[in-house]
């Protein structure tokens, strides 16, 4: 068997999580779009191929390969917790394809107030979508704590990016050009605020009761609250790595692009190259963004709280920080 397919562990994910190039070439495979085309009976034979494997009645022939692509699949279309289809557009697969037309239209240029409140609201109604999908539900939360994240998100969205832009219109000694470039750069701050206020909105419940944390063979010692801000303090920094490459290069290459002599001669082609800009963008930040942090990681039992180092002889535990 090649090193490309070690042998099979099933839930466990193929690449090594404790290197950035394990978690980053996971996380590819979590993104990855080809999945979306996934007939029924192709999942259906996944899911079957996985349960054979659980109870130990697969066929002879069957290679890794073929493992480790139907858990590919059966993660990428069904929710873990429900057991039920994750809708198509609000998968992880699906939010980059699904995600770059809402950002191609975040960064168009000569934006009205009208036109950047709209792709602030579907930006930020996507984003609450394909969080909500992908939610842990192992527990119920009510919707009411989604619907104050989607709020404020929103509001947030909305309001630092539409300020900005009254800010820069009402800036004299800016030239028409300048004001046109530093437009094009104000979905970023309102986008990056607008997802860690989404993300401490729906997650502040954790910083009060704690979350969970394991020992190296997976039993839950306690919840910890030290553990609970190490978590949402690595996410919110992922939430706010996320858009600087897909809001920030993009409009550098195009401000380039459009001063040559094609796009001058065809200003038609400037929306399809831009799609394209973002699209590749999009693609290649997603998983390095989420791949900073490992999402199991590990914490000093020694920072932990002392009714929680009493529970165990462990010098580190285990905690999810979530994505």
């Amino acid at each position: 068997m090649s090193d490309a397919y070690p042998p099979f562990k099933l839930g466990k994910p193929r690449y090594d999580q404790s290197t950035f190039d394990g978690r980053l070439r996971h996380f590819f495979d979590v993104i990855d779009p080809r999945t979306l085309f996934t007939s029924k009976e192709e999942l259906q034979r996944s899911i079957k191929l996985l349960d054979d494997f659980a109870k130990n009645r697969l066929p002879p022939n069957v290679t890794n390969k073929e493992l480790w692509e139907a858990q590919k699949i059966k993660q990428a279309i069904i929710h873990p917790d429900t057991g039920e289809k994750v809708f198509m557009p609000f998968r992880m697969s699906g939010f980059v394809p699904f995600g770059s037309p809402m950002v191609v239209g975040l960064l168009l240029p000569n934006q009205t107030i009208a036109s950047t409140i709209f792709w602030q609201w579907i930006n930020q109604s996507h984003n609450a979508c394909v969080n909500y999908a992908n939610r842990n539900a192992t527990s119920p939360t009510p919707i009411s704590r989604f619907l104050l994240g989607y709020a404020g998100a929103v509001t947030t969205a909305v309001s630092i990016a539409v300020g900005l832009n009254v800010l820069i219109q009402k800036a004299n000694k800016f030239n028409p050009a300048t004001k046109l470039l530093i437009q094009r750069f104000v979905p970023f701050p309102a986008v990056a605020c607008a997802s860690t206020c989404n993300l401490l909105l729906m997650r502040n419940s954790e910083l009060s009761t704690g979350i969970e944390v394991q020992d190296h063979n997976g039993n839950v010692i306690g919840k910890s609250k030290v553990a609970a801000e190490k978590a949402l303090m690595e996410t919110a920094v992922t939430r706010m790595f996320l858009p600087a490459p897909i809001l920030v290069i993009p409009p550098v290459i195009m401000s380039v692009l459009e001063k040559t002599v094609l796009f001058k001669k065809y200003p038609r082609i400037n929306l399809p190259i831009h799609a394209a800009v973002v699209t590749i963008c999009f693609g290649l930040a997603l998983p390095v963004a989420i791949a900073i942090f490992p999402q199991y990681s590990k914490i000093s039992t020694s920072h932990l709280e002392p009714e929680i180092q009493k529970l165990t002889n462990e010098t580190t535990l285990i905690y999810n920080k979530g994505l």
